[in-house]
Parts: C-alpha cells; sequence; structure tokens
C-alpha cells in the first residue's frame, strides 16, 4: 500500500475508534419502569486530546504503571525530562501539581518524590498546555496534574500491586514496589487508604570538563501513605484528604579531580570517596467542601489546605573532610480557596466561573549553624472565566487578578562573620488574560486558537543557597537568591482529531526567563541559575496512529472492521520540533521522535513497544552535541484469573542507548563545559496487580443513591437512566 494512502485510512480509524467508544442511545417510552440499579461500562481511553489538555489514562497502561511515576512519566510523547532541561512538554515548562493541587516540591527533590511514588497508584496524567483563569498565573509554561487513584465502590474492594526489577552493568541492582488500596463505600461515607513502600538501587557514571569524574551508587528508600474520607451531607459533600511521603536516600560517590598546589605551582590528581544522605519528609491536609445545587452544572466548593516540606542533606568525606556539609531546609503552605460555576443563558449555551486564593508561604534553609535564606511569599488572586457556544464555536474568555509580596533575606557565614542581605523585593499586581477560540468541524475533530498570559515565579531550589548537588574541589553547585520572576505570553493553534490525531504550533514570549548556566575557570566548574532578558521558545508538534491492517486489508475490508483499540495492532507516531532564541546566541532548534506499537498475539498477549529519541540541538545555555534521551522498550501483557491478575514483564532501554552529552555555552567570563552522564537505565523487570476477592456484608448501598441525579464515574455505580 502506497505511503499517502496512510492518512486517510488513519482517519477511518480515529472515527472507528471514536464511535467504538460511544454508547449508543435508545429511545425511552413514557412507561413507567421499576429499574434497581444501572451499571455504566466505559472503555478508557489511552490518550484523550482537548482543547486546553492532554490527558494520559495510567490505571489501564502495564507499559506506563509497571514501576515508578518518572518511569511512567519520561515515557510519555512530547515529555522531557532530564537533569539539564528541567521537565518540559512540548517546549514549557511544567508546573506539577497533584489532584488539582501545587506539589510545592523543589526542582532538586521533584525527582526523587516522583521516583518514590509507585506509578499504578496514579489514575491518569493530565497535561494542562493551556492553562485558563481558574488556576494560578504563577503555573507558568503549562502544568502536569498528577490524578492519584480514588474510586470508593459500594462494597470494601482491595488491590495489590508489586514489581521487581534489576539492572546488571558492573553489578546487580535491585528495585522492588509494593502498594495495597483499599477503598470502601456506606451509606453514611466513603473511604480510601492507599499505602505502601519502595526501594530501588541505582548508578550513575558522569563527567564534566575532563577536571572531574564521579560514579555513583545510590539506595533510595521511600514509604506513602495517602487517606481520603468522602461525607455526603444531603446534596453536598465534605471531602478529607492526607497525603504523606517520606524518603531516605544515601549516595557514595567516588570522584577523581585535579588540585593546584600554589607553593609548586603544579597540578596533581586527587582522588575522593563521599557519603550523602538525603532525608525528605512531605504531609499534605486538605478540607474540601462542595456545595451543590438542582443544576447539577452550578457549584460551589471551599478548600482549606496545609503543605509542610522538610529536608535534610548532609555529604561527609572520607578523603577531604573539607568537603563536608550539612544543610536543612523547612517549607509551609497555607492556602484558602473559593471556586464557583453557574450556568448561563449567552449565545447558545454558557457557564461563568469566578473564584480567589489566598496562599502565604514560608521557606527557610539552614546551612550548618546559621540560616542562610529566609523567603516569605503571600498571593492574593480573584479570576472570573466566562464559557460559551454558539453553532460550531467555543468560546472562552477570562482573566486573573493577582498581587504579590515576595521578600526575605540571605545570610553568608565568611571568616567567622554573618554578613546579612536583602533579597530583592516583588510586590506587584498584575493582570493575567486569557482567551480561546475554537471550531468544530464535528464530534471530536477541532481547531482552536489559544492565548494566556503567565508568571512563572523562581523555584525555590534556584534561590536556595544550599542547592547542593554534590561539591568537591572542582565543582560548585549554588543558588541564586536574587533571581527574579518570569513572564510569559503563551500562543498555540491545534488540530485535533479523535483524540489520538494531532498537529499544534505554539510560541511563547518570556521576560527573565531562569536557565541553568554552566562554566569553568581555571580548575573550578560553577553551576547556577540566571535570569535570561527576552526570549521566544518555538514548538511544532504531531501525532498520527497508524493501524497494521493498512499493510494486509483492503480498503472495502477495513470499512467493514469492527474496530476496538484494545484488539488491534496499531502504531502510534509522535513527532515534536523546538527552538529556543535566545539573544546573541545561535541555536539550532532540535527535534522528538517518539512511537509506540501495540500488537496482540496468541492467547490475548498484549505487547507493547516504545521507542525515544531527541537529537542534536541547543537546550537554553546547553548544545547537545549527541542525540539523547534515546531508548526502546517492550512489555508483554497477560491477564489471569478472570481479569483479576494482571501480569506483566518489562525491558526498558533495551540497547543502552540513554545517555546524555552536553557542551556549556557560558558567559562571557568563563569557558565552556563537556558534561556527560550516564544513569543505569537498561533494566528488566516484571510487576503485577491482584484484585483481592473480598467484599463488605455490612457496608450496603445507600437507596437514596438510586434518586441521586448525579451519575457516577467511568469505573460504574448507581444512577439513575
Amino acid at each position: 500500500m502506497k505511503l499517502k494512502s496512510i492518512f486517510p485510512i488513519s482517519a477511518l480509524f480515529l472515527g472507528q475508534i471514536y464511535f467504538a467508544q460511544e454508547t449508543p442511545k435508545k429511545e425511552t417510552d413514557n412507561k413507567e419502569k421499576q429499574i434497581e440499579t444501572v451499571t455504566i461500562t466505559k472503555t478508557k481511553k489511552a490518550v484523550e486530546q482537548k482543547a486546553d489538555r492532554t490527558i494520559f489514562d495510567f490505571s489501564e497502561q502495564p507499559n506506563l504503571n509497571s514501576g515508578t511515576l518518572m518511569e511512567g512519566l519520561k515515557k510519555l510523547p512530547g515529555l522531557v525530562s532530564t537533569d539539564i532541561a528541567g521537565m518540559m512538554y512540548q517546549g514549557k515548562f511544567l508546573e506539577v501539581y497533584m489532584d488539582g493541587r501545587p506539589l510545592n516540591i523543589s526542582s532538586n527533590e521533584l525527582t526523587a518524590f516522583l521516583e518514590g511514588m509507585p506509578a499504578n497508584s496514579v489514575e491518569r496524567i493530565e497535561i494542562v498546555t493551556q492553562p485558563g483563569a481558574e488556576f494560578p498565573a504563577t503555573s507558568g509554561g503549562a502544568i502536569l496534574n498528577i490524578i492519584t487513584s480514588k474510586n470508593a465502590k459500594s462494597y470494601l474492594s482491595a488491590t495489590y500491586s508489586g514489581s521487581y526489577a534489576f539492572t546488571n552493568y558492573e553489578k546487580a541492582r535491585h528495585k522492588t514496589v509494593n502498594s495495597l488500596n483499599l477503598n470502601a463505600r456506606n451509606k453514611y461515607f466513603g473511604w480510601q487508604i492507599n499505602f505502601g513502600q519502595n526501594y530501588r538501587e541505582s548508578a550513575q557514571w558522569s563527567e564534566i570538563a575532563g577536571l572531574s569524574k564521579t560514579y555513583t551508587d545510590r539506595t533510595g528508600r521511600g514509604y506513602f501513605a495517602n487517606a481520603a474520607m468522602t461525607f455526603d451531607l444531603g446534596k453536598d459533600r465534605l471531602l478529607l484528604n492526607y497525603e504523606f511521603n517520606k524518603n531516605n536516600n544515601d549516595n557514595v560517590v567516588q570522584s577523581n579531580g585535579l588540585g593546584f598546589d600554589e607553593i609548586t605551582n603544579t597540578i596533581f590528581p586527587i582522588n575522593s570517596e563521599d557519603f550523602g544522605k538525603t532525608l525528605i519528609n512531605r504531609n499534605d491536609a486538605t478540607i474540601t467542601y462542595q456545595k451543590r445545587f438542582d443544576d447539577k452544572n452550578k457549584k460551589l466548593d471551599f478548600q482549606l489546605n496545609y503543605n509542610n516540606y522538610n529536608t535534610d542533606y548532609a555529604q561527609n568525606s572520607f578523603v577531604n573532610p573539607s568537603n563536608n556539609t550539612a544543610n536543612a531546609s523547612n517549607q509551609n503552605v497555607y492556602s484558602f480557596k473559593v471556586d464557583f460555576s453557574q450556568p448561563l443563558k449567552i449565545l447558545d449555551e454558557g457557564k461563568i466561573s469566578v473564584g480567589g486564593l489566598y496562599e502565604k508561604l514560608n521557606f527557610d534553609t539552614d546551612n550548618r549553624i546559621i540560616t542562610n535564606l529566609d523567603y516569605q511569599r503571600q498571593t492574593s488572586s480573584m479570576y472570573a472565566e466566562l464559557q460559551t457556544k454558539l453553532k460550531k464555536f467555543d468560546f472562552i474568555l477570562g482573566a486573573r487578578a493577582e498581587n504579590y509580596d515576595i521578600n526575605g533575606m540571605t545570610r553568608v557565614l565568611k571568616d567567622d562573620i554573618v554578613s546579612e542581605e536583602k533579597l530583592t523585593p516583588f510586590n506587584q499586581f498584575r493582570i493575567f488574560p486569557n482567551a480561546s477560540v475554537q471550531y468544530n468541524f464535528m464530534q471530536s475533530v477541532f481547531f482552536s486558537f489559544n492565548y494566556n498570559k503567565k508568571i512563572s515565579l523562581p523555584n525555590i531550589s534556584f534561590l536556595n543557597p544550599n542547592n547542593t548537588v554534590f561539591n568537591n574541589q572542582n565543582i560548585n553547585y549554588g543558588g541564586n537568591p536574587y533571581l527574579q520572576p518570569t513572564i510569559f505570553d503563551n500562543f498555540e493553534v491545534k488540530i485535533s482529531a479523535f483524540d489520538y490525531a494531532f498537529i499544534s504550533y505554539s510560541i511563547s514570549y518570556s521576560d527573565n526567563n531562569i536557565a541553568q548556566q554552566v562554566g569553568r575557570k581555571d580548575l573550578l566548574v560553577t553551576n547556577t541559575n540566571v535570569n535570561i532578558p527576552t526570549m521566544r521558545i518555538h514548538s511544532f508538534n504531531a501525532g498520527l496512529p497508524v493501524p497494521f491492517m493498512i499493510f494486509t486489508k483492503s480498503f472495502s475490508e477495513m470499512m467493514k472492521f469492527d474496530f476496538n483499540p484494545d484488539k488491534i495492532n496499531f502504531l502510534y507516531l509522535y513527532t515534536s520540533y523546538q527552538k529556543h532564541e535566545i539573544p546573541d546566541l545561535n541555536n539550532k532548534g532540535f527535534w522528538v521522535f517518539g512511537s509506540s506499537a501495540q500488537i496482540i498475539l496468541p492467547k490475548e498477549i498484549k505487547l507493547t513497544a516504545n521507542y525515544r529519541h531527541i537529537t542534536k540541538g541547543n537546550y537554553f545555555y546547553f548544545d547537545a552535541i549527541k542525540p539523547f534521551n534515546q531508548s526502546f522498550d517492550l512489555n508483554l501483557t497477560k491477564k489471569l484469573m478472570n481479569n483479576r491478575l494482571t501480569v506483566t514483564l518489562y525491558a526498558d532501554d533495551i540497547f543502552n542507548q540513554n545517555k546524555n552529552t552536553f557542551n556549556s555555552v557560558p558567559p562571557n567570563d568563563l569557558n565552556p563545559v563537556l558534561l556527560s552522564s550516564k544513569n543505569d537505565t537498561r533494566k528488566f523487570g516484571i510487576a503485577f496487580n491482584y484484585k483481592i476477592p473480598t467484599k463488605n456484608k455490612l457496608a450496603k448501598v445507600d437507596p437514596n443513591l438510586i434518586k441521586n441525579n448525579n451519575t457516577s464515574d467511568s469505573s460504574g455505580g448507581i444512577v439513575t437512566p
């Protein structure tokens, strides 16, 4: 079959998938019918495209949920996560949320947190590429919202999940994940407890400028417990949530570097062995009251949240005690928000949403005997957003007003003298508009144009003078407490068809964008973050599914085929082109390529293969001189015991291609630095998910639920037809 035939047949494939997932409506007569229960079964979509976001289902995809959440995120098409570029999606920096609330975790600890969270505890990932006025303006370019699994049933249900994987480079290393999810519901309330642990061993080899070679042997231990309770108060609901995460990570670093003897004016080799220990604790408590009305589209929500996050870090050298260091940080965040939405008869139909948020953040860091950073931030905001329809057009128009009061001070201990200096204050009132126009050619096929203005406050880890990954006589990592917020103007045009095929182009204009900068002077390499006065980020993205049957069946045969995306073989192709324009730099763009194939084998065994590749190009102040983030992964999945048990065998980075090699582009007074690193990304493992057959006979279905006008979620339940 000719290549040009792939595109119309792909359109047919998309259309068939869409109609296969729709439930046909049946006409009903006016006679009364005695209906006790109605169970709705809905096929979940692996990928769902909306005008402002892309939704990835994790719950039913073993290739994503077999290991840690970080490993699953790295497999999402269009998402780039590296130590150099940070976490980006389609050219936009991601602000990480959980269940609709900011995580408030600094970038250094974010990777450890995501690695310490099992991917099977996540229901879905929403990447909001065009955050509207309902989201804080500080959401920046895009939001990664982690939706955890909270499906309460009308009986006690229990699910155990576990996995084991190993790597074998110079020695074998092991990773284990175990978790138990309990759900129940009775006529008074519903509750859920999800708890577990993980153990992970890993290694990294890195080299910086030929000055320092390091070999890091890591051991991570993670524990988590999430609890939720839901009380039905008539039509209203009261929700209580508590989350606890703890990480205990050890690093043993063997390094080879160079020293300089000022007396003899000679350079000599230095070998060192350092032991690092990091303790991380996160506590998050939320109270939500949801006021509901006769009109189910009208709602009023109140939410009170408290978040505490603290870290302790220590580095001890077995060879050079002068490299010993110890620091700690503590963060408290208090927030209260109100959201109200009301349907309005504007044009064909419409809705208005208004709300407000107050947030206070206190952050301080200690280095041995002094508090060397004291940071406070208060944010007050209000928003209004109008959504309306006119024939085939959807319109969104909104604005968010935010007032910032940011201040603090930094202290430095030198020669037994403490010097103190105030941070550059940021006291401003700003208005952030957003607008969206969408034209619907047909259901699930649309063209959209989006604009929003956002602000990104400096990540606290960038401000933190204790921002230490690893220091020795040749490497100096440090925070910059004088960074300023970044202002973004984001534009995007997008065509999407049936959730799986899309093409988009976006451009972001930014003032004071924050970027990592590395440079060398003599035998010392410095690493910090700086503001870029002005820059532009271009991003082109496209995705297309290709069913394998186009190579074996005629067009007429395919027209008669009943498509089910879980039962057919297909290939999903993704590509992205990004370019970072920075004044006085001749930056080159780079391509991101990705593909995912599904093949149904005999005995209903499902084979999933994923490949990703990023070409050479410029990433802010870094030049990738070799392709990176290359990986080829395989998964084999089989459901057993009447679908209660799911077993997955997986192999990641089979060809051991995932390596990073960059040249830094430093300021004029420093020299370029060659940076290279390799993690033990090639691993093999097994994962299993078992729904324990149990039932709580004391938990009875509330008969009032049958009369309730609210429809249950996609997990199924009792509804009124």
